[in-house]
């Protein structure tokens, strides 16, 4: 596993998959527009080397734009074994006897390995100076973004029960100490902000080990503590070191952290801000993040990401998420097959399920179980359930489920006045709208007015393999 960034960054090249910019380019604009000219042709990482006003910087980015990126970024080459590693824990059996418990107590101290692990020293703290947020090479991504945005900042913070909050959120840098940040209402940090009073102490890593990186932008189920879930996914627990000015366990192997406290009584407005929809999302009053100190390392490597239209990375970080939380989800609604988070479904939108369809009505009974499965499902918009036999991941077999099986009036479900993504475009209030479900499986006698579904055709399984022969023969089929 990968203990930083620069480590990844090695593998990366050593693989071809890395290519070094040399030429001087801003990162308000041209950095990001390079970065998404490679993306949308599904090119390799990128490492700026001369950033445009900022000596001694470089910029990373593109890192995880391919399924073979991410999978090598987590260390595997199924992503669903992460996924079944922490449904493995979660679904432990309970001791009953002496030795189920000395087992227990031996699965335990195995859990040990996942837990952080603190450090008396560390790369991040090369450089412990006074925070200048202006400093930092933080990205100007579409001509009328508002400002310059840390746009995959990990921000850092902890509930009163001690309970670690990691995740990836816009931040607006509005000045050398202080930022907005956009803490969307389905977060879990926005929960801390709304129940806590004052300024509540936080830091934004930038870098560190890849695993990391990734598990901060995942849904981790709550209120599992997210420096566990990421070691989880990583397979060992992540270093972690005392913050300087703030009461919080930073990653030590990062290449920044600004420490600092969010302030929830110093609202500003913050946006527009060009986001994945491919619109401008005008924003909101958010929360401000207040610098209080800065750790970095000498020679510091930025980290951003671009969102617009896709694919970009952030889609496939969204087919991450769908193969890594497949395990725990059959866990949760064990009919289900397999999941499909589509590209340009604009990374959960759009959600297609296949299941073992038993009784009427099992397709409605699957949305209604994903619609409340935390954040992730909660903010799929439109829900399209098909049988087992269909392939999520091909959309043509999906839509000819959809067109061969649905009607509108019987299969169409419209929930209105439901939570909604506070980005999405089509709803009529930011953050509240309305959900679609189509039901495209094959109807059962009481679905369908007490018929039997009808047979579907096949070829005589005979006469298939004797034509099949002989075009292979006549060298118009290939063996």
């Amino acid at each position: 596993m990968f203990r930083d960034l620069r480590e990844f960054l090695e593998e990366l090249e050593r693989n071809g998959q890395l290519r070094h910019v040399n030429e001087e380019l801003s990162p308000e604009l041209e950095i990001p527009e390079a970065i998404r000219q490679v993306a949308y042709r599904k090119g390799p990482a990128l490492l700026f080397e001369r950033v445009k006003g900022h000596e001694g910087w470089r910029i990373a980015a593109n890192l995880f734009g391919t399924m073979e990126r991410i999978r090598l970024a987590l260390g595997t080459r199924r992503l669903e074994d992460l996924g079944e590693r922490l449904t493995g824990l979660i679904t432990s059996p309970l001791p009953t006897s002496l030795m189920d418990r000395l087992r227990a107590l031996g699965e335990a101290i195995g859990l040990g390995k996942y837990m952080p692990r603190k450090v008396g020293r560390a790369p991040v703290k090369e450089v412990v100076e006074e925070p200048d947020l202006t400093a930092l090479p933080a990205f100007k991504s579409w001509p009328k973004d508002a400002g310059r945005y840390i746009t995959y900042g990990l921000l850092i913070t902890r509930t009163s029960q001690g309970i670690y909050n990691i995740g990836v959120y816009r931040v607006q840098v509005v000045g050398s100490k202080e930022a907005i940040v956009h803490a969307q209402i389905h977060k879990r940090a926005a929960e801390l902000f709304n129940s806590s009073r004052g300024c509540t102490d936080a830091a934004i890593a930038i870098g560190g080990d890849p695993a990391l990186m990734l598990s901060g932008m995942m849904p981790t189920p709550y209120p599992l503590d997210e420096y566990l879930f990421a070691g989880i996914v990583r397979g060992e627990g992540v270093e972690v070191v005392e913050g300087e000015s703030v009461d919080l366990l930073v990653p030590a192997n990062a290449e920044i952290v600004i420490e600092g406290c969010v302030d929830t009584s110093d609202l500003r407005k913050e946006g527009p801000f060009g986001d994945h929809y491919g619109v401008y999302d005008p924003g909101g009053l958010y929360p401000t993040f207040k610098a209080k100190a800065s750790l970095r390392r000498k020679d510091p490597i930025y980290y951003g990401t671009v969102v617009g239209r896709p694919p970009l990375e952030d889609a496939y970080m969204g087919k991450a998420v769908e193969r890594i939380f497949l395990p725990l989800i059959r866990m949760l609604v064990p009919e289900i097959v397999d999941l499909e988070l589509p590209e340009y479904g604009l990374y959960q939108g759009v959600a297609i399920a296949s299941i073992r369809k038993r009784y009427p009505g099992h397709a409605k009974k699957v949305m209604m179980s994903l619609w409340g499965l935390g954040h992730m499902m909660s903010l799929t918009k439109v829900l399209i359930i098909v049988d087992e036999d269909v392939n999520v991941h091909d959309i043509n077999e999906v839509i000819y489920a959809v067109a061969q099986r649905v009607d509108p009036q019987r299969d169409v479900v419209v929930i209105q006045g439901a939570h909604v993504d506070v980005l999405d475009t089509g709803s009529p209030v930011p953050g509240y709208g309305s959900k679609l479900g189509i039901d495209a499986t094959r109807k059962l006698p009481e679905e369908y007015g007490g018929r039997q579904w009808p047979e579907e055709v096949r070829p005589d399984e005979e006469v298939s393999k004797r034509v099949l022969e002989a075009l292979r023969r006549a060298g118009i089929v290939q063996p």
